[in-house]
């Protein structure tokens, strides 16, 4: 098994979150979360004003799957996340050791 972390930009959640659903991949964590890359933060203006953003609001998906769904939701998390500016975001995969869903006592590719 594996997680996928996925940081993308806020206003691509709807789309990755329907496009996955559509695949039958249901179960994941979405979480608000700021941080910085290359794209190093954002200068905006306000009432005249210039000030700088140094953390960018990005969405964080967490989801676990299956090993032989890895691609699966690489391929849609990249297809529907990216517009090709700085700043798309980052996708992480780690392996998963074991799983237990706490309802049913569950363990491993059963408790996903």
């Amino acid at each position: 098994m594996k997680k996928i972390e996925a940081l993308i930009r806020p206003e691509k959640l709807e789309e990755v979150k329907e496009a996955l659903q559509n695949k039958g991949i249901l179960g994941m964590t979405i979480t608000e979360v700021e941080g910085c890359g290359r794209q190093k933060g954002l200068t905006q203006q306000w009432r005249g004003e210039t000030y700088r953003m140094d953390l960018v609001p990005k969405i964080k998906l967490e989801i676990v799957v299956k090993d032989r769904d890895v691609d699966k939701v690489l391929s849609i998390i990249l297809d529907k996340a990216k517009t090709g500016e700085i700043g798309d975001g980052k996708i992480f995969i780690l392996p998963v050791e074991e799983v237990v869903r706490i309802r049913s006592g569950e363990r491993g590719e059963d408790a996903v």
